[in-house]
């Protein structure tokens, strides 16, 4: 196994944070980058979840410009969107 992964059952797994020359970088073991469908330089997308967690996953561009639209809409229709939901 890896020094740097260790795998905690159906928690998933567990990752140092390293200094790497003026960098600090997380190491994704190529067995999580194979499961994301990721390889070095491609982009992820991080999104901060509730009780401290983050969920992970490749970068869409399409779909972030849909999300910042979907944004927009909610900021500037919000009070229609809420009236709706009633």
């Amino acid at each position: 196994m890896n020094k740097r992964l260790r795998t905690t059952g159906t928690e998933g797994y567990v990752l140092q944070i390293k200094k790497i020359g003026n960098a600090t970088a997380l190491i994704l073991p190529k067995k999580l980058l194979a499961h994301l469908k990721l390889s070095e330089g491609d982009k992820i997308h991080v999104v901060e979840q509730t009780e401290r967690g983050l969920k992970l996953s490749p970068y869409d561009p399409k779909h972030a410009e849909a999300m910042g639209f979907a944004r927009r809409s909610f900021r500037k229709y919000g009070d229609t969107y809420k009236a709706l939901a009633k």
